[in-house]
């Protein structure tokens, strides 16, 4: 594929040899190059500076113990959630300021459920994307990923549904200034009799429970 590209691009015919055209090209095509390597650098003391201001954050524990938060999730999460602790009195606070908790509207005998569309963009995008991560790094979240495929909902649907067990999750480790602890919390799934118990040991950590447990999902196209 390669050689062929080379091939094409040896063989190619020039649009045009006028001077004017190609030397104000050439130009516009240097000043895009400076301003992409003024904004890597600058891009590049962003992310210094944001990985400075999280190893010093008091809560920087909490959201760094998260399976698969990693160094990009982890402040992006911290940030989300702030530090007033005071403005969320609880998990469904957190839920449905974020977008993360679904819609329910009823008029009589009608009934209908939708994802939240009036949220801060930024603040949803963080918990969607970190509990669709957390599939590859922690067994009740994969078991429970999988749990709502079987049921028929589509990725994103599911990620939410996820994203919505973490933000209690989060939200309790917040308060309580305690870090995430995933053989606490199975072992608190296996107290209370949660249905995910019985596909935990199906799950293999670093491996998407899609591709790679045995019974394979309802509605869902095999590759």
């Amino acid at each position: 594929m390669i050689e062929q590209r080379l091939d094409t691009i040896a063989g190619a015919v020039a649009l045009t040899d006028e001077p004017a055209v190609l030397e104000s090209h050439v130009l516009r095509v240097q000043l895009i190059c400076r301003q992409l390597q003024d904004l890597n650098r600058t891009l590049a003391q962003f992310e210094q500076r944001l990985a400075e201001v999280f190893r010093a954050h008091p809560d920087r524990e909490i959201f760094q113990s998260l399976p698969g938060a990693g160094p990009v999730l982890a402040p992006r999460l911290l940030a989300s959630v702030g530090s007033e602790r005071e403005r969320y009195e609880d998990a469904a606070s957190l839920s449905s300021f974020s977008g993360i908790a679904p819609v329910t509207k009823q008029s009589g005998g009608k009934h209908h459920v939708h994802r939240r569309y009036r949220c801060p963009v930024f603040m949803k995008q963080s918990f969607h994307e970190y509990a669709g991560e957390s599939i590859l790094h922690s067994r009740w979240a994969a078991a429970h990923y999988w749990q709502q495929r079987e049921k028929g909902a589509g990725h994103h649907a599911a990620v939410r549904s996820l994203a919505f067990k973490w933000q209690r999750v989060i939200w309790k480790c917040w308060q309580t200034r305690t870090p995430y602890n995933e053989a606490r919390y199975e072992a608190a799934l296996r107290k209370n009799n949660s249905p995910l118990v019985g596909l935990l040991d199906r799950i293999e950590v670093g491996k998407s429970p899609v591709k790679n447990l045995k019974k394979p999902l309802v509605g869902l196209p095999q590759r």
